[in-house]
């Protein structure tokens, strides 16, 4: 399996990573891409990406939420980076409007401005989405057909979205949120078909169960593709065989 969106390089980490890597190792998870979030956690992602070469990739972004009014101070970092860098992606990046709505133009500039640094690059994007998602398509209707591609990291719509984006050529990011008791997102990915979707994390958050509230790390995928096959109906091995091609064929890892 392939966790296409982990954050390990994050301080939570610091104490005992090694042993996170081959927790993930032994849990049949091969491989992991590690999103950027700001200018100030691009040092601590390339020290995890070098220390761990062969089991990590990267992406290089400016998240949403890290948007602010200094924002062309960490844009610049960012594109600096990513420009000069062997990255997978344009990520993470996208628009937050559930926390605070200060900055919402701002991010809209942002997300737009990277948006065409991914097509530049001829890279997909890795898209954080949370109470915007009619905001985001706006912003995504003005590159159709520019080849623009991606996934929509932590899926958190509907049924109307789900088949919206994935109309858009986009993968469906999927983790911990699965497993939860009252999530209604085992009935929207109905709607889609396994080679729609990829596996993720968002490590250190959103642990499924039964390590909710708990740090998440990779390994846990490994509580997550069961659920997955069960909606599908399929065995953990085809999960694990068509999640992991997708993979490799959005980040070409």
């Amino acid at each position: 399996m392939i966790d296409t969106h982990t954050h390990i390089y994050m301080e939570e980490y610091d104490e005992d990573r090694d042993t996170v890597v081959n927790n993930a190792l032994q849990n049949k998870v091969s491989h992991v891409v590690l999103p950027n979030v700001d200018a100030d956690s691009i040092d601590r992602l390339h020290r995890c990406h070098n220390r761990y070469p062969d089991f990590t990739s990267t992406a290089m972004g400016l998240h949403p939420t890290s948007v602010d009014g200094n924002y062309e101070t960490h844009l610049a970092a960012v594109k600096n980076d990513l420009f000069s860098g062997n990255h997978v992606a344009v990520g993470e990046i996208g628009l937050d409007l559930y926390w605070d709505k200060t900055f919402a133009r701002q991010q809209e500039i942002v997300l737009t401005t990277q948006l065409n640094w991914a097509l530049e690059l001829d890279l997909p994007v890795i898209l954080h989405v949370r109470k915007a998602y009619a905001e985001t398509f706006k912003i995504l209707s003005k590159f159709n057909n520019r080849g623009l591609r991606g996934v929509f990291h932590c899926f958190g719509g509907g049924v109307e979205e789900v088949k919206k984006a994935v109309s858009l050529g986009f993968f469906i990011g999927i983790g911990g949120v699965l497993t939860y008791k009252n999530s209604t997102l085992p009935s929207v990915i109905e709607n889609v078909k396994l080679e729609n979707i990829l596996l993720e994390t968002d490590a250190p958050f959103l642990s499924p169960v039964p390590y909710r509230g708990k740090r998440n790390e990779p390994a846990y995928l490994a509580n997550v593709a069961p659920v997955l096959s069960s909606i599908f109906n399929v065995d953990d091995e085809i999960v694990d065989k068509i999640t992991t091609e997708n993979a490799r064929t959005l980040f070409h890892i």
